[in-house]
């Protein structure tokens, strides 16, 4: 792992916070008036002093709901992110994780827009790097004839397996007041696929 790369400056910022926030706000607190909370962005819940819900989306992703939590996150992130930024560059990972915060917290809001449970942690923005990982690095196997759709199989098996994870995560680190959402990491994880060719080419743009 490299010290200066943008995955490695990321985890480390991701922990300074999210640590922080566990030892000195709690959970629940930080999770409240820091997390993405779909209710907000529709005016059906107030919370005065807490950090603009349209920032939301970006903050939450700094927010783990305990310390597991943020170590599955953290480990699935170095692990994933060095791969990804081996082939995009800095620029293009970090693009790549902003875009995946905010397409998943998009997906979640799309899906139950009046939730008022706080989306906490990386793990949408960490998707798209998963999405990204899954065509750069994916071997399928032949499951049909077909060689792109064996690719999307493959992807998808990626993908269930990513959502199982992090729900087996939630329900060990006992954290029902934080919502581990679904469409989210489904959003993410498409976005990461949709912006795999884009990155290329922005990448290589001038070779």
């Amino acid at each position: 792992m490299q010290w200066r790369s943008a995955t490695t400056i990321i985890a480390i910022i991701t922990v300074a916070v999210s640590a922080a926030a566990i030892l000195f706000a709690g959970v629940d607190y930080s999770a409240t008036f820091g997390g993405f909370i779909p209710a907000r962005l529709t005016g059906q819940l107030d919370l005065p002093g807490a950090i603009p819900a349209i920032l939301t989306p970006l903050t939450s992703a700094l927010l783990h709901g305990g310390w597991l939590h943020l170590a599955i996150n953290m480990l699935m992130l170095v692990f994933v992110g060095t791969q990804v930024e081996r082939v995009i560059g800095a620029g293009g990972l970090v693009l790549a994780y902003l875009a995946g915060a905010l397409v998943s917290a998009a997906a979640q809001f799309a899906v139950d827009p009046g939730s008022t449970i706080p989306l906490v942690g990386a793990s949408g923005a960490i998707s798209a790097l998963f999405g990204l990982y899954a065509l750069f690095f994916g071997q399928p196997k032949q499951v049909t004839r077909n060689v792109k759709l064996n690719r999307w199989i493959h992807a998808a098996w990626l993908l269930v397996t990513w959502v199982v994870l992090q729900w087996m995560t939630a329900m060990l680190a006992g954290s029902e007041g934080v919502l581990l959402a679904t469409p989210a990491h489904i959003g993410g994880f498409i976005a990461g696929m949709l912006m795999q060719r884009p990155l290329l080419l922005w990448r290589y743009r001038k070779a």
